[in-house]
C-alpha cells in the first residue's frame, strides 16, 4: 500500500497481460482516498483511445473528489501490446487494471467506463466484490453492426449510474431505458438533453451529473474539480 503521496500523473511499466504490456496512466490522489477508480475507453478500432475526451472528464470526476484514478489501453491500442479481440480479452484486461490497483492501493474501487469501455466494464465489474460502484457513459445498445445485450445485468449487485444522450447513435434512448430496468438495483439513469453519444458539447453537464452521484451515493468530501 502507498505510504507517500503519489506525484500527480505517472506512467505505469508493470501492468502486463496475456496479451503483453498493457499501456497505463495513473492520476495519483490524496493519501487518504477511500476508494480507488478505474476508467476504460471506448472501442480501439474506431479511435479509442484512455486519451479520449469522454474518459478524461470521467478521470477528471473522480480526481475532484482526490481518488487516484488509472486509465489503460486495451490490448492493440496505443502502445499495449496484442490485438483486439472483440471484448473477450479486454474483459481479462480490465480484470488485469483491477488486479493492479487493488495490490497498489488495497482500497475498494469505482468504475467508469465509456461507450465499448463501458460494455467490457460491466462484463468485468458485476458482481466483483472488490467494486463498489459501477458508471456506464454512453452504453452502446447498436453501434458497428452489432447490438449488445445486458440480460446479464439482473445479477449485476453494485449500485449503477448510467448516463446518455437522448441523441445518442448508437444508444437509443428505449434501448438504454430498457437495459436499466432489467438491472438489479440499485440502477440510475441520467439523460442529457441534445447530446449525442459522444456527449459533444455536453461534457461538463455529462462530468456534472458522475459527480454529483458519487458525491451522494458514496459520502465523498466536496469536489475541488
Amino acid at each position: 500500500m502507498h505510504q507517500n503521496p503519489t506525484p500527480l500523473l505517472r506512467s505505469v511499466d508493470d501492468l502486463r497481460g496475456p496479451a503483453g504490456r498493457i499501456e497505463a496512466l495513473l492520476n495519483g490522489g490524496r493519501p487518504d482516498a477511500p476508494y480507488a477508480a478505474l476508467v476504460c475507453h471506448p472501442h480501439p478500432l474506431y479511435g479509442g483511445t484512455m486519451h479520449n475526451k469522454v474518459v478524461y472528464h470521467a478521470m477528471k470526476a473522480f480526481q475532484a473528489y482526490g481518488l487516484p484514478v488509472l486509465r489503460f489501453n486495451f490490448r492493440g491500442a496505443g502502445l499495449s501490446e496484442g490485438t483486439h479481440d472483440h471484448g473477450r480479452g479486454e474483459v481479462t484486461d480490465t480484470r488485469i487494471a483491477l488486479d493492479w490497483l487493488q495490490r497498489e492501493y488495497q482500497l475498494p474501487v469505482l468504475f467508469a467506463g465509456f461507450s465499448f469501455g463501458s460494455s467490457v466494464g460491466l462484463r468485468a465489474c458485476c458482481g466483483d466484490e472488490r467494486v463498489k460502484g459501477i458508471v456506464c457513459l454512453g452504453l452502446p445498445v447498436k453501434a458497428g453492426g452489432r447490438e449488445y445485450h445486458y440480460s446479464f445485468l439482473s445479477g449485476c449487485p453494485q449500485p449503477k449510474l448510467f448516463i446518455s444522450g437522448d441523441a445518442d447513435e448508437y444508444g437509443p434512448r428505449t434501448g438504454v431505458e430498457a437495459a436499466v430496468a432489467g438491472a438489479a438495483p440499485p440502477a440510475d439513469l441520467v439523460m442529457i438533453p441534445g447530446a449525442d453519444h459522444f456527449f459533444a458539447g455536453k461534457l461538463e453537464p455529462m462530468q456534472q451529473a458522475l459527480m454529483a452521484w458519487l458525491k451522494q451515493r458514496f459520502e465523498l468530501p466536496e469536489a475541488t474539480l
